[in-house]
């Protein structure tokens, strides 16, 4: 089960540098808008200690960690619903995410083109969340105008049609549906529309000076720092003790998804960490380690990863009795490491 975060941002913003230092791959960076115009796709490994200390007991012959998809998106302009620009194909893309990283500029450069002609993260971010409301918005009042026809007829219908018009009225006062009031019925009710802007946002402003963002979260980096960090080798960064923070971010994009870490140590021959939804039960996990496992799950045993490591090794866990035996309606915590019995 993967996961995938859309780098989205007006042009020039440092959204392909973000890319391209996070995933170690070569991408075209240019100084003018639209360099982007298909989207890059990478796949980077979400850090975790934890996977290495369970490996240092196992000694398996394998270490897999997880991993989350980052997805460079073409850059958006004002009037992007209306199809400026790369516009509508810019937002098809962002519908297919989990989740947006907003890149907003707040870095001086006159070599690198500045679309919105001034540094002002807050414009800029207004921008954004005016194009993803305008293109809600339009998704809404399609869906309502074809529910319109059956929900006299139809309860159901009536019930859908009185939410997405309720979600609407919101949005046309500038909420955000992740900022509306929803019951998670509700929430899973139009989670099949792919709205935008039901998606979770880590906000990150990308500044080489004293910038802020008000009235949302966000995270501070320099993204060209960052590009060249990630061309150092481990050995060259311990040597001359540079640090980057892009193990931050990718552990901010993991927790705004509401995810958890499970880990498995398939006999001592691998140990892999896998990525699952909070709340979700045993036979869930069992289905994102094997297909077959979530239909054939009997029970599991699970063991906190902290206690294995503390004992040792599985047997001297078990040994212990720090090994519990779970049913179908185990709710699996982060950090558990589960062996499925099918």
């Amino acid at each position: 089960m993967s996961f995938s975060i859309g780098i989205v941002g007006l042009p020039n913003v440092g959204k392909s540098t973000l890319f391209k230092a996070l995933t170690k791959k070569p991408v075209d960076i240019g100084p003018y808008p639209f360099t982007t115009i298909h989207p890059n796709v990478g796949v980077v490994q979400v850090p975790d200690e934890r996977l290495e200390k369970i490996a240092e007991i196992i000694k398996p012959e394998k270490v897999t960690p997880t991993i989350i998809e980052f997805i460079d998106i073409a850059g958006l302009i004002k009037n992007s619903h209306k199809g400026e620009g790369l516009g509508n194909q810019f937002l098809a893309q962002i519908r297919n995410c989990d989740a947006i990283l907003e890149v907003v500029r707040a870095f001086e450069d006159p070599k690198v083109e500045n679309v919105l002609g001034e540094i002002n993260p807050e414009k800029e971010s207004e921008i954004i969340k005016t194009e993803l409301l305008m293109k809600d918005l339009e998704t809404l009042e399609g869906l309502l105008s074809k529910l319109a026809k059956d929900f006299k007829k139809d309860k159901k219908a009536a019930k859908k049609f009185e939410l997405l018009k309720k979600i609407k009225d919101n949005l046309a006062q500038g909420k955000l549906i992740s900022e509306i009031n929803l019951s998670d019925e509700e929430k899973l009710e139009i989670k099949e529309y792919q709205l935008l802007t039901q998606k979770p946002i880590l906000y990150l402003l990308n500044t080489n000076g004293k910038c802020s963002l008000p009235g949302v979260e966000h995270l501070k980096m320099n993204l060209k720092e960052e590009e060249e960090i990630s061309e150092f080798s481990e050995a060259e960064r311990k040597e001359f003790q540079i640090t980057s923070r892009l193990d931050q971010l990718i552990l901010s994009c993991y927790n705004i998804l509401d995810l958890i870490t499970f880990f498995t140590v398939a006999g001592g021959k691998e140990t892999r960490a896998w990525t699952l939804k909070k709340g979700l039960k045993a036979p869930d996990a069992g289905g994102v380690v094997h297909t077959d496992f979530k239909e054939k799950f009997i029970r599991a045993e699970v063991v906190n990863w902290q206690k294995l490591v503390e004992a040792g090794n599985w047997l001297k866990a078990r040994e212990k009795g720090l090994i519990k035996t779970v049913g179908k309606d185990y709710v699996v915590e982060d950090g558990d490491v589960i062996e499925f019995k099918v």
